[in-house]
């Protein structure tokens, strides 16, 4: 069997491969030039089907990068959201080696930056901070290495989010206060020592 021509597609980043003058395989172009295809060449079907692998293992890798283009992503969440795609486990495993290998997928650097956001950003405190990376797979070791939190800054945290919500419950009377402002507090992953700390100041008059 011979090439007998590559004709571009019109995602110009794609090309079609005819063999012995009928349509045979469509492929990004980076792919054409990895594997050497000019018209003329002489393929067989092992050849053909090489080249279709490496086109999958291809299109996995591009959209797993994509993926990390908006943000970055536990290995767990990577695995399932190429699952939800249904690619067979064997390209999923070799595109997360991939982003792996070049940095791109590392739960160690994941989790820094995910409690750094989740402090700063949306005031959780560390049960809930733990509770949601565990839900997103990372192990346990690296948990506990990284959620060090400072207790006062806990409770200084923990304070502000209390007297900004206190005002919406300006009508309720000190039981219900109570009952809604440290159960919002566990809800945002404070602990039953902070929580009980911040009300007593909070309801001591």
């Amino acid at each position: 069997m011979k090439i007998t021509s590559i004709e571009p597609q019109k995602n110009k980043n794609r090309v079609n491969i005819y063999v012995d003058d009928v349509f045979s395989i469509g492929i990004a172009e980076e792919l054409r030039f990895k594997h050497k295809l000019e018209v003329g060449m002489e393929v067989d079907d092992d050849f053909i089907k090489d080249v279709l692998q490496s086109e999958e293992q291809n299109k996995v890798i591009n959209y797993a990068l994509n993926l990390l283009s908006y943000r970055q992503r536990s290995e767990k969440e990577m695995y399932n959201a190429l699952k939800r795609k249904n690619f067979e486990d064997y390209y999923i495993k070799n595109a997360m080696n991939y982003c792996r290998e070049n940095r791109y997928l590392d739960d160690k650097t994941f989790t820094e930056s995910f409690i750094r956001d989740k402090i700063n950003l949306s005031k959780f405190g560390p049960e809930r901070i733990r509770y949601e990376l565990i839900l997103k797979g990372i192990p346990k070791n690296i948990i506990d290495d990284l959620l060090i939190l400072d207790y006062d800054e806990q409770y200084e945290s923990a304070m502000n989010l209390a007297l900004k919500k206190l005002s919406s419950y300006k009508k309720d009377d000190r039981n219900s206060i109570y009952r809604k402002l440290s159960g919002f507090l566990q809800r945002k992953g404070y602990s039953y020592d902070i929580i009980s700390k911040v009300m007593k100041e909070i309801l001591k008059d």
